[in-house]
């Protein structure tokens, strides 16, 4: 949904998502989150009354969802659906990102992780969740591509880790020399998982 036609609830659960890749969770303040949202600083007590705990969890969320869409749509744009061509669109999606804007965001599930899951159960469950949805997304992508089921879950987690991680380590070099590292070495890995059908 585009920004324009998010109602002022969406508008900062996205604000807070994005600010959190930036800043994590400590760094950003309710009082950034309204103003990014252009939503009135009363709304936030209104619309998030578990406070900024709730709206940390709502944006959480919401990155799980929007990790899973994209795995569909990465699938989608693939002339020919692959797992080699999957994991090299999610990783390019950082890339570009980094190519384009510098090295300021990263993933606001792995930062609220980070941040929160030895102070905030409930943030720790949220981002189980997200991580677990986004998972699933690949798990079930691979399994259409050929990938056993069991299999498929198992290399959709070593995937997603292998992307975390190297998106740690680009945003310390400054450089996208992991990324590309885990792209090249896990492609052939992915890609022999395939079973041919009869």
């Amino acid at each position: 949904m585009p920004a324009s036609e998010r109602g002022p609830r969406e508008r900062m659960v996205f604000s807070a998502a994005q600010l959190i890749r930036r800043e994590g969770v400590a760094g950003t303040g309710m009082r950034e989150v309204a103003a990014h949202a252009a939503a009135p600083r009363g709304s936030l007590q209104h619309y998030f009354p578990g406070g900024k705990e709730q709206l940390v969890n709502e944006a959480v969320a919401w990155a799980g969802r929007y990790a899973r869409g994209r795995v569909a749509r990465f699938v989608a744009a693939l002339p020919e659906p692959t797992p080699s061509g999957l994991f090299a669109r999610m990783v390019a999606q950082w890339t570009d990102e980094y190519a384009a804007e510098g090295f300021a965001g990263g993933c606001p599930v792995a930062a609220a992780t980070v941040d929160c899951s030895q102070s905030s159960a409930a943030t720790r469950e949220a981002a189980s969740a997200a991580f677990a949805d986004w998972t699933g997304a690949v798990a079930e992508a691979l399994a259409e591509m050929g990938v056993p089921a069991e299999r498929a879950r198992t290399l959709a987690t070593v995937m997603i880790s292998a992307l975390e991680g190297a998106l740690l380590i680009a945003r310390a070099e400054r450089d996208v020399r992991a990324l590309e590292a885990v792209t090249q070495e896990l492609g052939p890995l992915l890609d022999a998982a395939v079973v041919e059908r009869a």
